[in-house]
């Protein structure tokens, strides 16, 4: 089905009344950051290369209030998941601040850990969000820069932080409590995009620039395979070292720096088949995404719609992190007239594809995918949206 994807209002709304129904209280703060979805560019930003994603309307909402008294070195936060309503109470001493459960607590837990901004008092906060949970469209970054900016507001000092250095706190919070060794894209776009634009982001020295992406006839269509295979949580980290180790065995320090031609030179090396493929994707994704950010901004469309199809056979059958029903949906969204191009998104092994289709014909990709795809798939349809920001703050 087509999601109806909630406005920004009514989340608050909805955040708002579960604080309320939680704590008899009024939250003064508001803070809001996206999810994203990277159009080309997949495993680069950990090989120093090239990404190039955009905010999407899917989001975290957080609203709460700082308190004080006897309770004030604990911090309780509600949020409204599938499974209902669950509460979390936690210290917030840096000496109690470990990984535990729940899970997504965790990426809370180590933005506080991470916390760049000066001290800041005990709070209550309510959390509601509409980025699908393990569907690559980064709901961890979503609810780890929203935490950064509700830290913002409430924060005792004000201390100077630029946004590339509280990207880097919470990209360090999911390394360090959830144990995920991500690299620097989900939560540089959250913090610093800019509606009807994607972010070209150079990983190896975190510049960045704005990619116009505001064309009315063309939209993103983002189809989740509602599929999640197992294989996705100890794959990331084997993918991450077998590019460091196919670097270090050209005497490079990341794949950035090596050329087409050097993989090549990697069986004679000594190098394993997976290895030269793992290097064959990360070198040819880089170049990849650097055409695409300069097609996009010429409103080349079909030119890097080619990139797309590209990236994702590179996904598939160099980096091994796809499977047969995102292909599938690959495959199905090509078949139609109209489509751009179509490629896997996110970390692999499930979740979702990215196509780039007339605005005119996305009713009918969807059609097509309905008809042809065995699961049941969702859908949504995107423009670039807004970074994070503070929406209230009256402390």
């Amino acid at each position: 089905m087509v999601e109806n994807i909630p406005s920004l209002d009514e989340m608050i709304l909805s955040a708002t009344e579960l604080f309320r129904n939680t704590y008899k209280d009024e939250p003064n703060i508001i803070v809001q950051a996206p999810g994203r979805v990277n159009l080309i560019g997949e495993h680069t930003d950990y090989n120093d290369g090239f990404v190039l994603p955009m905010a999407l309307p899917l989001r975290t909402v957080i609203v709460g209030k700082p308190i004080c008294g006897l309770e004030a070195s604990m911090v309780s936060i509600a949020s409204e998941a599938e499974d209902g309503k669950t509460l979390h109470t936690f210290n917030i001493s840096k000496e109690a601040l470990k990984p535990g459960s729940p899970k997504w607590a965790n990426y809370v837990k180590g933005v506080l850990a991470n916390y760049k901004g000066g001290p800041f008092p005990a709070f209550q906060a309510a959390i509601v969000n509409s980025v699908p949970i393990g569907g690559g469209l980064s709901s961890s970054a979503s609810l780890e820069v929203a935490t950064y900016m509700f830290l913002d507001a409430i924060s005792k000092e004000k201390i100077k932080v630029s946004k590339v250095e509280k990207a880097l706190a919470c990209q360090k919070a999911e390394h360090d409590f959830a144990g995920m060794p991500c690299g620097i894209m989900d939560q540089f776009i959250s913090l610093l995009a800019e509606e009807n634009n994607a972010l070209l982001i150079d990983c190896r020295d975190m510049t960045y620039s704005s990619v116009p992406f505001d064309d009315p006839s063309m939209v993103i269509l983002i189809t989740n395979s509602n599929v999640k295979h197992s294989l996705s949580g100890s794959e990331y980290p084997t993918r991450r070292r077998q590019c460091k180790e196919a670097a270090t065995l050209l005497g490079k320090n990341s794949l950035r720096e090596c050329t087409l031609d050097d993989v090549k030179n990697l069986s004679a090396l000594g190098a394993s088949e997976d290895h030269v493929k793992r290097a064959r994707h990360g070198v040819s994704e880089i170049i990849r995404t650097e055409q695409a950010a300069r097609l996009f901004a010429e409103r080349k469309y079909e030119e890097v719609g080619k990139l797309m199809v590209e990236s994702h056979n590179s996904l598939r059958d160099d980096y091994d992190v796809s499977c047969p029903e995102l292909n599938r949906l690959v495959e199905l969204a090509m078949e139609v007239e109209g489509v751009m191009g179509a490629r896997m998104t996110g970390g692999g092994f499930g979740g979702c594809t990215v196509t780039m289709v007339k605005s005119s014909t996305v009713d009918k990709v969807i059609e097509n995918i309905r008809k042809n795809y065995p699961l049941k798939p969702t859908f949504y349809i995107c423009t670039p949206s807004q970074g994070a920001s503070l929406i209230k703050a009256f402390v």
